[in-house]
């Protein structure tokens, strides 16, 4: 579980919606949303964060099967020319970042 600063919890909402959240309870400044594979995230209202989006230092790892899926869904806002992909590390994934600039990589452990 992550809890997330972001300066307008609409769009940060409507962001992780397309990667497959929705909210389970919303508290007007902090939401909580999940998944149905039992991933849980939290949103908190924080005005004017980050000052500079390009300046947000922190990062998110979505683990889910169907990375194609989920890629599909956020194609236009992928980071990486020709992504989802196979990875040195392991891993077939692709990268998006949320409204608050927060570097959010999706994907899967490969064999």
């Amino acid at each position: 579980m992550a809890i997330i600063p972001s300066s307008d919890l609409d769009a940060s909402e409507a962001f992780y919606r397309r990667l497959g959240l929705e909210v389970a309870s919303d508290y007007g400044h902090y939401r909580i949303l999940q998944d149905d594979r039992g991933w849980h995230l939290h949103l908190t209202y924080a005005p004017g964060w980050p000052k500079h989006i390009e300046d947000n230092p922190f990062g998110l790892y979505l683990y889910v099967e169907d990375v194609d899926a989920i890629a599909d869904a956020v194609r236009e806002l992928i980071i990486e020319e020709g992504a989802p992909h196979a990875k040195p590390w392991g891993t077939y994934e692709f990268s998006v970042s949320d409204p608050s600039g927060l570097l959010v990589r999706v994907g899967r452990a490969v064999p």
